[in-house]
Formats: C-alpha cells, structure tokens, sequence
C-alpha cells in the first residue's frame, strides 16, 4: 500500500513539473508574455543586487549636486538633497516589491480559505462571510486603504496591512466561485462518501483544481498593490523619509516638477513598467491556464 502511495506521488509529482515547464513554455512563446517576464526579471534582479548596482548609497548626500540633471556621474540626476536618483530608485524597488508580494501574499492566505470554506459550507454561513465581504468591496479600494492606514498609522508595515485587507474579498469571492463550480463532481463526492474529512476534501482535493485562477489574479494583484502603496506613500501614509520607496520618491519629486522633471519621471516609468509587466503576465498565464483546461476537456 504504502508502495503505491509513493508511485502515485512520484507520477503527480512528475505531472504537476510537466505541466509547469507547457506553462514556462508557452510564456515564452507568447510576445507580451515574454516581454513581461522579462521585465519582471530585470526588476527584481535590479532590486535583489541593488547594494552591487547602485553607484552610491541610497541615502548619500551630495551638497554640491543639489536637482542635478542627468549625467555621467549621476545617471538618472539627483534628487532636492543631492542623493542619487538611480541608487534610490533601485533600494526604493526593494521595498516597492516587497510590500505589493507580502500584500498579495497576504490577501492570498487569508481569501482563500476563506472563499473555500463558503463556497464548500454554503447555505448561512456562505451568506454572512460574502455579506462582510460585499460591506468591504463597497468602499472604492483607495479609499478603504487610506482609511486603514489612518487608522493604523503611517508606515509600510501597516500599508501592507491595509492593502492585504482592500485584496481579501477578491481572492475570496474568485475561489467560492470556483469552489461553487466543482464541489458536486464525481472526485469530490466520492472522497466525502467514503469518509474524508472536510479539512482535507476542502485542501486535498478541491484547492489544488481551484487554484489557476488566483495564480493569474495574485499576479495581477501585485501591479494594483504597488500602485496603492505608491498612492499611499505620496499622500504620507507609507513610507516615511528617509526611506526610499518608488510612491515616496514621486511624493518629493512632484513639488519639483517643473524645475527637476528627471526626479519624478524616473520612479514614475519604474511603476509603469512594474504594472506593466504584471499585467502582460497575467494576460499570458489566464491564456495559458484556458489552453490547458480546454485541452484536458478534450
């Protein structure tokens, strides 16, 4: 028995690794895919070697560089304290990218049980939990967040925390659905009818088919949770100076706009191309996702 156990483990795992490297491998093959991947790449290998790129510390002060423009010295110019633009705008996408995954991380671990449990539970208590979730998805998701972060108090920690809350009902009303959708087919009926546990019908067999769509919304989800942290940031409630963020960097260089251009443009095309690059990947993984489904449905 237990040498079964183990063949069908060895032969799920070898099937779950072959249907990674279709998925890598239609990434690849798709153009916006793999131009946002490629993006994706630079930025965090920017962000990951940024003490080994940056050409001076992120919080260097050079006096006699005061809004310098862009030189050879300091390639994206410097900012109102003479620190150089370049170094902080790859510190800063240390921190950006951190809060929007541990937002999206987050948001992920607390919505989809969550969306598990009602969708598979239903009847009162599917409609209390999506009732708290619909008062949340009511307010406007900027607003909520300002509202969170205010309450909480300024910081990346707690702006984190509010974007995790504004992306809780997502994750969790996208897996109801799909829970909703498959927890009356054969597989799921015939483990409850035998006597498996709910605990492990719910993450044993209905969460691994459930989980391509929130692969491609977290993805998504990474884009929109750096925007509200850099939204956050601007208005004083995320990061706090001397910290360098991508939203606080744009938060200073807009009172210099017309003067120093280069001192918000640079952070700005950062954001820009970080959404951009979330966006083209979840475009790629939501047509790959619906090649495979239609493909086994053949």
């Amino acid at each position: 028995m237990q040498t079964t156990d183990l063949v069908i483990r060895k032969r799920w795992g070898v099937a779950r690794a072959s249907n990674v490297f279709r998925l890598l491998k239609g990434l690849c093959l798709s153009i916006p895919a793999l131009l946002g991947m490629i993006i994706a790449v630079v930025m965090v290998m920017g962000a990951v070697f940024a003490p080994l790129i940056a050409p001076y510390a992120p919080d260097a002060i050079h006096y006699q560089a005061l809004l310098s423009a862009p030189n050879a010295t300091h390639w994206l110019g410097t900012d109102d304290l003479g620190r150089d633009i370049f170094s902080r705008l790859l510190f800063g996408a240390r921190l950006s990218l951190s809060v929007g995954c541990s937002a999206v991380l987050l948001a992920v671990v607390v919505g989809v049980p969550v969306g598990l449990i009602s969708g598979y539970l239903g009847g009162i208590a599917d409609e209390f939990m999506m009732r708290v979730l619909d008062s949340v998805i009511a307010l406007p998701p900027l607003v909520l967040a300002l509202t969170i972060s205010a309450v909480l108090g300024p910081g990346l920690f707690n702006a984190t925390i509010a974007i995790a809350i504004v992306a809780v009902p997502t994750y969790a009303r996208l897996i109801r659905g799909q829970v909703l959708s498959v927890k009356n087919n054969d597989y799921v009926l015939a483990a409850r009818s035998v006597g498996v546990p709910a605990i492990a019908i719910l993450f044993r067999h209905l969460l691994p088919n459930v989980m391509s769509p929130i692969i491609v919304q977290a993805s998504l989800g990474v884009g929109f949770a750096i925007i509200l942290e850099s939204s956050l940031s601007f208005i004083g409630l995320g990061a706090q100076p001397p910290t360098a963020t991508w939203g606080s960097m744009v938060q200073i260089g807009f009172q210099y706009l017309e003067l120093a251009p280069w001192f918000v443009l640079a952070p700005s095309i950062a954001i820009f191309l970080t959404v951009l690059s979330a966006n083209l990947l979840a475009e790629g993984l939501r047509d790959q996702v619906r090649a495979q489904e239609t493909k086994g449905q053949d």
